[in-house]
C-alpha cells in the first residue's frame, strides 16, 4: 500500500504491532518503552493476583472479565490437571479472538469454556455448568487496551471515532445518544458520581442535550467549556468525562453491585476472589461489600489494605497506574 505522505493516517494501517508475527521487533520496542502494543492487552498485577487466589490443580475458576486472556492463561496453568476455567466477557468482538488465542495455547473445551456475559451473569454461567460454586473468581474491572486503542469503539479521544463506548455494540444506546437525551442536572450528578469531576456543573451545562457524533467533537467541547484549565488538567478532565459516560452507557455500577451481591453464593467454602478496580467508585463498592461480608460471616478474611502495582510495573506498563486489588476468602472449609 502506498501513502500520499510519509506515514499512514488511517488507524487500521498505522500500527505495525497489530501484526506481531511480522513486526516482532517493533512489538518488543513498544513494550520496552512502557506502552501497550495496539490490539493487545497486558494483564495487570499477575503475580499478586496468583498469590492471593492461590489456584490449585483440579479447582474450578471463573475469570469474569476475560479480556485478552492474560490472567486466564496464567490461572489455567495453575489449575491443571483436572481444573476448569469459565471465562465471561460481554464484548462480542473480542471474545472470539480471545477464545482462539487460548485454544492455540492448548486449552481445549474440557478445561476452558467462554461465555458472552458480563460479570453480573456469573450465577447463570455456574448453573449452566452444573457447578454449585467456584474455588477461584477474578474480576478485572478495567477497560481492555483493545477497546481503548480501537477508534471504532469510541472509548478514547486519541483518534477520531464514533462516540459509542458500548462494551457490547449490539445492545443499548451509544454515548452520543445518551448525551443528546440527558438533562444538565442529571449529567452533573453523573459526572460527580462516576468520576469525581470537580467541574461537573459547567461541563453538564455545555454538554447535556447536545449532539456529538465523534469522540474528538466531544473532546473539543470539553476543552471549550473550560478554557482556563492547563493542558494537563484539560487532559485529566477529558479522561474523567469519558470514564463517567462509559460507566453510564454500560450501566457498570449496577452490574458491579449485582455481582458483589451474588458473589458469596458463587464461591465454594474456602474459595477466593480477587477484584481489580480502576477508580474510586468501583473500589468504594468492593471495599464496602467485602467489609459487609466479613461482618456477616460470609467471608472469613478480606484484604486489610488495598494492593497496588509495584513501581516496576507502573514504569513498564503505564496503564497499570490506577489499579487497586482487593481480595476476600469465603467462610467455611472444604
Amino acid at each position: 500500500m502506498r501513502y500520499s505522505g510519509k506515514n499512514p493516517r488511517r488507524f487500521e494501517d498505522k500500527y505495525k504491532e497489530a501484526n506481531p508475527e511480522r513486526y516482532a521487533e517493533t512489538v518488543a520496542k513498544v513494550i520496552a518503552s512502557g506502552k501497550t502494543p495496539a490490539g493487545t492487552h497486558r494483564p495487570i498485577m499477575v503475580a499478586e493476583i496468583l498469590q492471593v487466589l492461590a489456584p490449585q490443580p483440579g479447582e474450578i475458576a471463573a475469570d469474569c472479565t476475560l479480556g485478552y486472556g492474560g490472567h486466564a492463561q496464567e490461572i489455567l496453568k495453575k489449575i491443571l490437571p483436572g481444573g476448569k476455567l469459565l471465562g465471561l466477557d460481554a464484548d462480542p468482538i473480542e471474545l472470539p479472538k480471545t477464545e482462539a488465542r487460548l485454544r492455540q495455547f492448548g486449552f481445549g473445551t474440557e478445561v476452558f469454556t467462554p461465555y458472552r456475559s458480563n460479570y453480573a451473569g456469573l450465577p447463570q454461567v455456574l448453573a449452566a455448568n452444573n457447578v454449585t460454586g467456584a474455588d477461584v473468581i477474578l474480576a478485572d474491572l478495567g477497560v481492555s487496551s483493545m477497546q481503548i486503542d480501537d477508534p471504532a469503539r469510541g472509548f478514547s479521544m486519541k483518534h477520531t471515532g464514533p462516540l459509542d463506548m458500548r462494551m457490547n455494540p449490539q445492545r443499548g444506546q451509544p454515548a452520543s445518544a445518551f448525551l443528546e437525551k440527558i438533562t444538565a442536572d442529571a449529567l452533573a450528578d453523573l459526572l460527580a458520581e462516576n468520576s469525581d469531576e470537580p467541574n461537573a456543573l459547567k461541563l453538564a451545562a455545555a454538554l447535556a442535550g447536545k449532539k456529538f457524533i465523534t469522540t474528538t467533537e466531544l473532546a473539543g467541547a470539553i476543552r471549550g467549556a473550560l478554557p482556563h484549565l492547563s493542558r494537563d488538567d484539560t487532559a485529566l478532565t477529558e479522561r474523567r468525562v469519558f470514564q463517567a459516560l462509559r460507566i453510564a452507557v454500560n450501566d457498570e455500577f449496577s452490574a458491579l453491585e449485582t455481582f458483589l451481591r451474588n458473589l458469596p453464593a458463587c464461591l465454594n467454602p474456602g474459595g477466593r476472589v480477587a477484584i481489580l478496580t480502576f477508580h474510586s467508585g468501583e473500589d468504594r463498592r468492593v471495599k464496602k461489600a467485602f467489609a459487609a461480608g466479613l461482618r456477616d460471616g460470609l467471608f472469613s478474611e478480606i484484604a486489610d489494605e488495598v494492593i497496588r502495582p509495584s513501581a516496576e510495573e507502573r514504569h513498564s506498563n503505564s496503564r497499570s497506574g490506577p489499579a487497586k486489588l482487593r481480595w476476600a476468602k469465603r467462610a467455611g472449609t472444604f
